[in-house]
């Protein structure tokens, strides 16, 4: 009786530790850079791949949530099991709650290159602005444009801080509006894709610099992450993610006008689909759960005291299932 008894309980602490979420709560935000995780949504691959483990696929909930601070608070609340943000705000979170909540990068959502533009014919290098000169961004000081901006004025001119005196937050739309109607304060903008390729096409402003010159490649731009006991309790879930993120990004290579059109349809954007195309076509552009760059994020952040350490390596930031990819 008592060996039954004890098979039994054995038995159910067994099932217990195989037992994951049976949900799955993605806050996600608007743009191309999120096509990945849209592919994923809209062709169930996550939950595909949780079969193919064997776990119960999760009920996965799409959230929209605008900006690294909203996120944060729902994820360390318990609101939220995955959130995303730009790259080098994730390694804030990850420095910041390192005692606490333990934020981890669960993948990378692609490399994308970030563009410096201006209206200014005048303006050529980072050298030719002037104190009359205004540089938007989303946000001053603090994201990965403002990081990215300062990373290369530490290269260009020996301190990092010489044109925070110049940015002004603004959002990408209101930005790239001003700035292509030539009558505004604002004269450069450091934006992504699409913005960046709409800016290009119209001819009135010009490529000032390339955020893949600053980094000397390809980078990550957006990233997925969560806490590392979400994390820890359900590998099988994190694996499923990931793997499903990857076919995903297989499928858009591998189908770029079809992307195009499910990402219109998706977002209801009013983006023309040879455009769409055309970003995710672009050589700049790698949809890819490889961190690439994220060392040299992060020591720049410790070395200019966003952050108190920098992490010995890359894969500390990250899920340690990343660490077979050929990340950086």
């Amino acid at each position: 009786m008592q060996a039954a008894l004890a098979l039994i309980i054995t038995l159910g602490g067994a099932n217990s530790v195989r037992a994951e979420t049976g949900q799955l709560r993605i806050a996600q935000q608007f743009g191309i850079a999120y096509l990945p995780l849209i592919v994923a949504s809209e062709k169930g691959l996550i939950e595909e791949e949780a079969k193919a483990l064997g776990i119960a696929p999760p009920k996965v909930e799409w959230l929209r949530l605008s900006g690294a601070a909203a996120m944060n608070e729902a994820l360390i609340s318990g609101g939220l099991d995955f959130a995303t943000a730009g790259i080098t705000p994730m390694i804030l979170t990850w420095d910041k709650t390192r005692t606490t909540a333990k934020i981890i990068g669960v993948a990378a959502l692609g490399s994308m290159a970030n563009i410096l533009t201006t209206n200014n014919p005048n303006i050529k290098t980072l050298a030719d602005f002037t104190e009359k000169d205004r540089i938007a961004l989303p946000s001053v000081k603090v994201g990965f444009q403002p990081i990215v901006l300062q990373m290369a004025a530490d290269k260009a001119f020996g301190k990092y801080d010489k044109l925070d005196e110049l940015t002004v937050s603004m959002p990408h739309p209101d930005a790239t509006a001003q700035i292509l109607s030539g009558h505004s304060e604002i004269t450069a903008h450091f934006t992504s894709p699409p913005f960046s390729q709409q800016q290009l096409a119209s001819g009135k402003v010009h490529q000032v610099l390339n955020s893949y010159d600053v980094l000397g490649g390809p980078h990550t731009f957006n990233v997925v992450y969560s806490t590392t006991k979400f994390v820890n309790d359900n590998p099988k879930t994190i694996l499923a993610f990931v793997r499903g993120l990857d076919r995903a990004n297989e499928w858009i290579k591998a189908n770029p006008k079809e992307a195009a059109a499910l990402y219109i349809k998706a977002e209801g954007s009013k983006l023309a689909p040879d455009f769409v195309e055309s970003i995710i076509r672009d050589k700049d552009v790698n949809f890819t759960t490889a961190p690439e760059g994220a060392q040299k994020f992060a020591d720049f952040e410790a070395k200019v005291g966003l952050i108190k350490q920098a992490p010995a390596s890359w894969r500390d930031l990250f899920w340690s299932g990343l660490g077979e990819k050929p990340g950086s």
